[in-house]
């Protein structure tokens, strides 16, 4: 108060307490708090510093979970495309099963002697588009040489000629010379029918000359230039005859129509069909189990590859879980494999993010990765269909895979900032605390030594009321 008057020494001991007991106040409010700076009264400059620097920490703390759950968003993604590789690499694995397989059903037949009557038999069904009709027999016409000498042509002059076609194309000229045994003809005339390409062959049976058309074709001999070959070699008429195995076998497997879906073969002098199909192959002029008769009144089957029949089956399912795996690929809300789009922001200011999408937002599933919709049976029939499958499950897979190496790129850059942000996070952390934290070791001395200050200020503050004191025991 201002009416009290004190002593110098009092009153400067009583500043000195006032003062320590403040000092002693910050001292413990710093130990309290663990701050030096507690307000802007504290160290406007440090102060405010400091909350800019937490500020932006806590900005990017708030980016911190976007770009966790953006990496839970791309896994999601590469967990979809790392199962849809494997399932893309079973259906590879189905088709080369397929492409391996040669489980196709044979049936034998045995050939009937009459069958010229019927002429032909038709073969469809299987991987055949339509009917295909093979004649079953042959044309034949036999000569008789009326001028044969041991087994040689005798001939009143030489350059006899004569001509063999099919009715519509002509042979060059053969010409006979005299000491030309049937053998040596028939060389001739198939020298002069494999140049004019009308099918027909010479061959010597049982002492004759025999010419065979395996096309049914009539079978034309004609006197050439110096005429009267024909004559000599004493040709008869056309005769219808059924063909052998080996000739049936060379009718199918030269057929075009037939290249790829049915092979012929000899067993044992039967003729066996092979149907390379996973239908059902049907045979019109041959007995379920028996002979090969002609004609249109009796009709056999043979089965189809139901080997791979089955592996069709197994592809679709397979195609089917590829587009459940692309639709079951999201987090939160988001998925990549769909075409979605996912936004990441990097920095407080929004300056810095990363668009995340597939090429042209495209739904990675079977239909975009070029799979068939729905793999029918028939399309294994083929080994040339089966391996252009195989190229586009190689294509799909090259697809699917070059995406998921895409996100993985994607997923390094975001989790690369992510810590950088928590590297940041902690420099502006640790920043802000150079400015505001208090060193707790020298705040503990600094309230250890305000405490014996304080101590030795109240000692001095009893010392310098005593010395007022003596001098009122001395009025009295």
């Amino acid at each position: 108060m201002a009416d009290i008057s004190l002593s110098k020494a009092v009153r400067s001991n009583l500043l000195s307490l006032k003062s320590t007991a403040d000092m002693m106040t910050t001292t413990q409010n710093r130990l309290a708090t663990g701050n030096k700076v507690n307000s802007a009264l504290d160290n406007p400059s440090n102060w405010f510093t400091a909350k800019g620097l937490t500020n932006r920490s806590s900005d990017l703390a708030s980016l911190i979970d976007s770009m966790a759950n953006g990496i839970q968003t791309l896994e999601a993604a590469d967990n979809g495309l790392t199962a849809m590789t494997k399932t893309l690499e079973s259906m590879q694995s189905t088709l080369r099963q397929a492409r391996q397989d040669k489980s196709f059903q044979t049936a034998s037949y045995e050939i009937d002697k009459s069958i010229a009557a019927s002429a032909d038999i038709t073969i469809s069904g299987g991987a055949v588009a339509g009917d295909v009709v093979v004649n079953a027999d042959k044309t034949e016409k036999t000569a008789t040489p009326v001028g044969l000498v041991d087994g040689k042509v005798v001939l009143a002059d030489n350059g006899k000629q004569f001509t063999v076609s099919d009715g519509t194309t002509a042979t060059t000229d053969i010409t006979l010379t005299t000491g030309d045994t049937l053998e040596m003809i028939a060389a001739k005339i198939n020298t002069a029918t494999a140049t004019a390409d009308n099918g027909i062959t010479a061959a010597v049976k049982d002492g004759k000359l025999v010419l065979t058309s395996l096309n049914a074709d009539a079978i034309t001999v004609a006197g050439g230039t110096a005429t009267g070959g024909d004559t000599v070699m004493g040709f008869g008429t056309d005769a219808q005859v059924a063909k052998t195995a080996d000739e049936m076998v060379s009718s199918i497997n030269s057929n075009a129509a037939l290249e790829g879906k049915v092979r012929a073969s000899n067993d044992n002098g039967k003729l066996r069909l092979e149907n390379q199909s996973t239908q059902k192959l049907e045979v019109e002029g041959a007995v379920q189990g028996g002979k090969l008769t002609g004609g249109s009144t009796n009709k056999a089957e043979i089965a189809g590859n139901s080997v791979r029949a089955g592996l069709a089956d197994q592809f679709n399912e397979l195609r089917d879980q590829l587009d459940k795996l692309a639709d079951d690929a999201s987090f939160n809300g988001i998925n990549l494999l769909r075409g979605d789009k996912l936004t990441i922001t990097f920095n407080e200011t929004g300056t810095s993010s990363i668009d995340i999408q597939t090429e042209n937002g495209d739904t990675i599933n079977a239909f975009n990765l070029g799979v068939p919709t729905q793999l029918e049976e028939s399309q294994l029939d083929s080994d040339v269909t089966i391996d252009a499958l195989l190229a586009d499950m190689k294509t799909a897979l090259d697809d699917v895979r070059s995406q998921a190496s895409t996100f993985g790129s994607n997923l390094s850059i975001v989790q690369n900032r992510k810590s950088f942000t928590e590297a940041m996070i902690n420099t502006l952390e640790t920043g802000a605390g150079n400015l505001t934290l208090a060193d707790m070791n020298t705040e503990a001395a600094n309230l250890l030594a305000l405490q014996t200050r304080q101590q030795l200020s109240q000692n001095s503050l009893s010392l310098a009321s005593q010395a007022d004191q003596s001098i009122l025991q001395l009025l009295r």
